[in-house]
């Protein structure tokens, strides 16, 4: 291969893994969602499949993507965290629980209006969901994956792209070893069960629209774990 043919294969590779990154990112994409196939990702940037199947495999060793031979390439389950770990890392951001906490219950109940204004079914199946990863995990981290997710499904619920980009911004914050470490100290199978319980309780609320309890539950739910993480 000549070599401006070369530079132009890697070129439009880069571009295609850029793009599958930012449409990770802005959660385009999200975990369990099909990817295009090696051929329409290769005739869109105009690269060989087996370009485009190296680019996978780099996002696969990432564990951004799973691979399942005769059904395609999906959008792994941890995506988000793995991207938002990433963020975190990148930027040295450094948030420190209570500050986050402190965040959280302004934020979270303030935005719970908008939630029951604008959610949709698909939105409320998708809570129901990350309520039902998060009672079947096996792992401190992996309930934490989901607890996660379930308060970044009711913030995109508000249909708002500041919003949600807030959140992202909260969930890459909950990332980091601190609050993870600080997490796991703090858990017990019974404080499990009883957030289990809240979230339950916060997604009926929203269901019925009741903006009133809704928004206590979700100032109660939060200032439990506040109290349970930080002892105050």
């Amino acid at each position: 291969m000549a070599q401006p043919e070369a530079d132009a294969t890697l070129d439009a590779a880069a571009a295609l893994k850029r793009t599958i990154l930012d449409k990770l990112a802005a959660r385009a994409w999200r975990p369990g969602q099909r990817l295009p196939t090696e051929r329409a990702l290769g005739e869109q940037y105009g690269i060989s499949r087996s370009a485009v199947r190296r680019v996978l495999q780099d996002l696969k060793r990432q564990q951004l993507i799973t691979q399942t031979v005769g059904s395609g390439t999906y959008v792994a389950e941890h995506a988000p965290t793995v991207m938002a770990a990433g963020a975190a890392a990148a930027t040295g951001a450094a948030v420190s629980p209570a500050e986050l906490m402190a965040a959280r219950l302004v934020l979270e109940p303030a935005i719970v209006e908008m939630v029951v204004g604008n959610a949709t079914a698909a939105d409320f199946a998708r809570m129901d969901d990350c309520n039902a990863r998060a009672e079947a995990a096996s792992t401190p981290e992996e309930f934490e994956h989901w607890d996660g997710a379930l308060h970044e499904a009711i913030a995109a619920a508000a249909h708002n792209g500041f919003v949600s980009g807030v959140f992202r911004l909260m969930n890459q914050a909950r990332a980091q070893g601190e609050w993870g470490a600080l997490k796991r100290r703090s858990a017990t199978p019974e404080r499990r069960a009883e957030y289990q319980g809240e979230h339950r309780a916060l997604v009926a609320a929203l269901k019925d629209r009741d903006v009133e309890r809704a928004r206590a539950l979700c100032l109660a739910h939060l200032l439990h774990v506040r109290t349970n993480m930080l002892g105050y």
